[in-house]
């Protein structure tokens, strides 16, 4: 089953980069990607979005993304950005749910589906990411946590909607810190949310979706993580800065 899903590495740089230092990343990254089949995904800050998607518009691999978009299609929203401007500069991938965009913004779920709506409209594809605190882990309600997350930002969606989505699996309390979940605490909880998918569409369309993993997962895991039978793939942070780095996670295949 796990060869008929997509397998995605996504790198999401966070507010990080200056326009020079963007570009010249992204050619360091073209420059040692091999052809494969692995989706990679660059999702730089918005003043990025059109220069790289210029860089890349010949690397059939590699795919354009956002790190947030606003729910409304247009309107007096002083410092936002739509769904539709975003794809009309290349881009296909917009990570939403983030759980910095939760912590720092007061993002919940509601709104978030509201976002789901807004890039599946403009033919864009979500990252939606959900996970669990610290406390949350430990006091053992980790599954239910993330089980909520998922039924109010996405089950709203058709069959047909929900298999546009990807979904990035980050514990809160492995992001940026260097701790990792195990291989086995991932699989454990990409189990779980294939499940939930698969009780409310069918088990086919718990199949193919793409359950990314994202926590602090570098070159020395990666190969470790991506093992395990339902983790299809990473959602990259402090590593994806580092062409070397990024491009060694996506060969860990």
């Amino acid at each position: 089953m796990k060869m008929s899903r997509q397998r995605i590495v996504a790198g999401n740089w966070k507010m990080n980069k200056t326009y020079e230092e963007g570009r010249a990343l992204v050619k360091d990254i073209v420059g040692q990607l091999q052809p494969s089949e692995i989706l990679v995904v660059l999702c730089p800050p918005f003043l990025h979005l059109n220069s790289i998607s210029g860089q890349i518009k010949d690397v059939r691999s590699l795919k354009l993304g956002a790190q947030n978009c606003h729910q409304e299609g247009a309107g007096a929203y002083t410092g936002e950005v739509s769904a539709a401007m975003l794809q009309s500069v290349g881009v296909e991938y917009v990570i939403l749910g983030h759980s910095e965009r939760r912590e720092y913004f007061g993002e919940t779920d509601e709104l978030i589906a509201k976002k789901i709506d807004a890039t599946l409209k403009e033919g864009l594809r979500p990252i939606y990411c959900c996970g669990e605190k610290l406390d949350v882990r430990e006091a053992g309600g980790h599954l239910d946590l993330v089980a909520a997350q998922i039924k109010t930002a996405l089950f709203h969606l058709s069959a047909a909607d929900f298999e546009k989505v990807v979904i990035a699996y980050e514990p809160v309390w492995a992001i940026g810190t260097g701790k990792t979940a195990t291989s086995q605490q991932a699989q454990e909880m990409h189990v779980h949310i294939r499940s939930l998918i698969a009780s409310k569409y069918d088990q086919q369309v718990a199949g193919l979706t793409s359950i990314l993993y994202g926590g602090s997962c570098n070159p020395s895991n990666a190969k470790e993580l991506f093992s395990q039978p339902d983790v299809d793939g990473g959602l990259i942070g402090g590593a994806s800065l580092k062409a070397g780095d990024f491009v060694a996670i996506v060969n860990s295949f």
